[in-house]
C-alpha cells in the first residue's frame, strides 16, 4: 500500500508527488510501467526543485539476501553492512519515481553516470532503516537532461547514510545555452596513472550481470545477455555500473584498508565506458593522506571507472 500526498505549490507551478510506503514496491510492475508508460520527452514549465520524493520506513535487513549480496560483490563476512548495500535496498523506491508522472523523459535509454555515497557512521545489520528517495528537477547539459535521485538512510531520526546518483537522459534539447547541476562535475578522478600502489587484474565472468540482477531487483535487459543487451546496440551484456562501484569498495576493504575501513567516508566514482562481458579488468589504486583513488579499465587503456575514496 501507499499513500500519495501532494506538497502546496505556486500559481501555475508542477506540484511535487510525494509517496509514503508501507513496504518495498513490487519491481516487475514497475519495469512494466517503464516500458509501456508515455512520456513527453521536455521540461514542464517552472519546476521545483525536487519533482517527487518517495518514503518507506522501518526496514529491517534480510540476512539472507545481504549475504548473496555479500557474495557477488565480493565482501568478507562482518557486522556492518557494505556501504553500497542500501543502494540496493532503495533501488525500487528510485524506479518508482522515475516511471511516476513527475518523470518526463523515457526510463530505457537512462544512462547511470555518477554517483557518490557518504557514509556517516557503520551501519549494523540489526538496524531498521528509513529510506528517503527525492527526484531532483532535470538541468541542460551538452549531451541532453542531467538529473539527480537523491537518496537519504536515517535510524532513528539519525542521518546515518547519503547518496547521490546522477543520470543522463540523452533527449534532445535545442538549447543554445546548457548548464551543469554544481554537484555534476567529475570529482573523482583517480590518481593511478604513474607509480600506483597497487594493480591487480580481475576475471569478470559472463553471468554477473544475471547474478547482480536476482540480488539487486536492476533487471535492465542491457545487464543480462548479450541477444537482449544487443536490442539496444551493446554487442554483449555489460556490467551494472553499482556492481562495479561496490567490487571497488570490496577490494579496497581487503586491500588497501586490509579490513578496516573509516567510519565516515565518501565513496564516489564516475562511470566511463561500459564493460562487456564476461571482461578482464585492471583495478588500481593510490593512497594518500586524505582518501584513496582508484580506477577500472580493460582492453589496454580503456577507462571503464575513477573513483575516489576520501576520509570525512
Amino acid at each position: 500500500m501507499h499513500r500519495i500526498a501532494t506538497a502546496p505549490r505556486a500559481v501555475n507551478t508542477p506540484m511535487p508527488l510525494q509517496f509514503d510506503l508501507d513496504t518495498r514496491p513490487a519491481i516487475l510492475p514497475l519495469y512494466f510501467r517503464a516500458l509501456t508508460a508515455r512520456k513527453p520527452g521536455r521540461l514542464p514549465p517552472g519546476q521545483e526543485r525536487v519533482l517527487a520524493s518517495v518514503l518507506l520506513g522501518n526496514q529491517a535487513v534480510d540476512p539472507v539476501h545481504l549475504q548473496i549480496y555479500r557474495d557477488v560483490c565480493g565482501f568478507g563476512p562482518g557486522q556492518h553492512l557494505p556501504a553500497t548495500y542500501p543502494f540496493v535496498l532503495a533501488m525500487p523506491l528510485q524506479l518508482k519515481l522515475l516511471v511516476s508522472e513527475a518523470f518526463p523523459f523515457p526510463v530505457l535509454g537512462v544512462v547511470h553516470v555518477r554517483n557518490s555515497i557518504t557514509q556517516y557512521r557503520p551501519l549494523l545489520e540489526r538496524e531498521h532503516l528509513d529510506i528517503r528517495c527525492d527526484l531532483a528537477a532535470a538541468v541542460a547539459v551538452k549531451r541532453g537532461y542531467e538529473f539527480e535521485l537523491l537518496t537519504s538512510v536515517r535510524v532513528n531520526g539519525e542521518l546515518v547514510w547519503e547518496c547521490v546518483s546522477t543520470l543522463l537522459s540523452r533527449t534532445p534539447h535545442g538549447e543554445a545555452k546548457v548548464s551543469r547541476p554544481s554537484s555534476g562535475k567529475k570529482a573523482w578522478v583517480a590518481p593511478v596513472d604513474e607509480g600506483c600502489a597497487s594493480a591487480v587484474n580481475w576475471q569478470v565472468p559472463a553471468d554477473i550481470g544475471r547474478r547482480y540482477a536476482r540480488v539487486s531487483g536492476d533487471r535492465n535487459p542491457i545487464h543480462l545477455s548479450a541477444s537482449t543487451a544487443k536490442i539496444f546496440g551493446f554487442p554483449r551484456a555489460i556490467a551494472h555500473g553499482m556492481w562495479t562501484k561496490a567490487r571497488c569498495l570490496a577490494a579496497l576493504e581487503e586491500g588497501a584498508y586490509a579490513g578496516t575501513l573509516p567510519d565516515r567516508f565518501t565513496l564516489g566514482v564516475d562511470f566511463i565506458k561500459p564493460i562487456f562481458l564476461p571482461a578482464e579488468v585492471l583495478f588500481q589504486s593510490a593512497q594518500s593522506a586524505t582518501g584513496t583513488g582508484f580506477s577500472l579499465s580493460s582492453g589496454g587503456r580503456r577507462v571503464n571507472l575513477t573513483g575516489a575514496l576520501v576520509h570525512c
